[in-house]
């Protein structure tokens, strides 16, 4: 890694290739188009903590319902990873970017990503919410993996409501957090639940119990065609009038811009079951009753929130759609148009940015064609063989020492033994992705 520039008070950083490690980066790439995962096994042999192809693997692994596995390689890549951090590179400090664009930064995203993933499957979304809040530091504008889609998901599930209410009071303003579905409702949600926490002031409690029913009401005001599948989805049928008025009916739901749908479907898809507890359920059916009252009304902000959806909603960025892929929830994916659902989707880079910075170029070569299992409608494939986990598992090697003396230490793509005091100050030592003796188990992930 190394240090590319440092302003208003942001540094930027870039992980590095070394030529060893470019040269394992072209054979990976050979045997991802193999659709042979042994040829990856076999890379794997020679650089053990390459980190695409651990990541690859851990993706087959997860395919073949072997979690445990699949975890351990993630954790492998991320100590490959934090391996190779320069000395001023801090997880914590909320100043340090990497940018998307370069190849090179991706692998760090989609690691940390797939780690989160397996926290909150594992029942610890404290934890996977910090990972979240990491991963939107790095990149906090652009939000690569449009983390703003699921950070509120997490913390519901956390109990952290004061961190999303902050969260949403401080971004609304210059991100309109409240044109995305998720955090239209997941904010009332939040100062709800934390209504009915009985250690607050009563004073506290009520006032929370207000801004928690007028924002609900904007939600459903804004996004009516939610209110129907939440529902379904909580196995809770509606009253006749709500599911008969057109406003809350069928009509409401199909007339949604795609783009809209795909948002609502991955909302509903995640987050479905926080609206269960019948507390929930029954403020949610007093403002659902409000809500038809202003609508019979005549109220004008009903045809503006149309307006709006009809403009804001056309086509949904790039990011979005690669949030979605990572997500794998059906009824999302399913809503991706033809452009993505048709091109090929790697589970190594995802939907890689149109202007791409490439820091160095593939060599040409004659491409091989072979037989694979498709995954759903996107060209994700399962492999029809697969080595059992025992098999699969890279050895653990030494590293040799560099000419010179000097040991090979840190770079983006593998993780090697820490660089001397006279390579501290560069940070950007090249390797070969080769490695130690791997640490202990559970002190794989990055310094926190």
């Amino acid at each position: 890694m190394r240090l590319l520039e440092a302003r208003k008070g942001l540094s930027f950083f870039a992980f590095e290739h070394s030529e060893e490690y470019q040269q394992a980066q072209h054979k990976f790439l050979v045997a991802v188009e193999s659709m042979e995962p042994n040829n990856i096994v076999v890379l794997l042999q020679t650089s053990p903590y390459h980190v695409d192809s651990l990541l690859q693997l851990s993706d087959a692994c997860r395919f073949q319902e072997d979690q445990e596995m699949a975890r351990d390689l993630v954790e492998r890549a991320l100590y490959s990873m934090e391996c190779a951090f320069h000395p001023l590179f801090s997880l914590t400090s909320g100043a340090c970017r990497l940018d998307y664009r370069r190849p090179e930064n991706r692998s760090f995203y989609l690691a940390l990503y797939k780690q989160m993933s397996f926290l909150e499957k594992r029942g610890c979304p404290r934890t996977a919410l910090e990972y979240c809040k990491l991963i939107l530091s790095l990149e906090p504008d652009e939000d690569p993996l449009c983390m703003l889609l699921l950070i509120d998901h997490l913390a519901l599930r956390a109990r952290n409501y004061e961190y999303l209410i902050r969260l949403f009071q401080e971004w609304e303003a210059h991100r309109n957090l409240s044109q995305l579905p998720n955090f239209a409702f997941s904010v009332p949600l939040a100062y709800f639940l934390l209504s009915q926490q009985t250690d607050l002031p009563e004073h506290e409690r009520s006032s929370a119990r207000e801004k928690a029913s007028l924002l609900i009401q904007q939600a459903l005001t804004m996004f009516p065609g939610v209110l129907l599948p939440l529902l379904e989805s909580c196995s809770v049928r509606p009253d006749i009038t709500v599911s008969s008025h057109s406003f809350f009916g069928p009509n409401a739901e199909i007339s949604q811009p795609p783009a809209l749908s795909q948002l609502v479907n991955l909302y509903l898809g995640r987050s479905h079951f926080l609206w269960k507890e019948p507390a929930t359920m029954s403020w949610l059916e007093e403002n659902v009753r409000a809500v038809l009252q202003t609508v019979d009304a005549g109220d004008p902000a009903v045809e503006a929130c149309e307006n709006r959806r009809k403009v804001l909603y056309q086509r949904a960025p790039r990011n979005i759609h690669r949030h979605v892929i990572l997500s794998e929830i059906k009824e999302a994916v399913a809503a991706l148009p033809p452009d993505v659902t048709t091109q090929s989707v790697m589970g190594f880079d995802p939907l890689p940015p149109s202007d791409t910075i490439y820091s160095y170029v593939r060599p040409e070569r004659r491409r091989e064609r072979n037989s694979v299992i498709w995954e759903s409608q996107l060209c994700v494939c399962r492999p029809r063989s697969f080595p059992s986990p025992s098999n699969a598992r890279p050895p653990v090697q030494t590293c040799p020492i560099a000419a010179g003396g000097e040991a090979r230490g840190r770079s983006g793509w593998g993780s090697e033994p820490q660089p001397g005091p006279e390579q501290a100050d560069a940070g950007r030592a090249r390797h070969d992705g080769q490695l130690p003796p791997q640490r202990p188990r559970g002190t794989a992930r990055g310094r926190r």
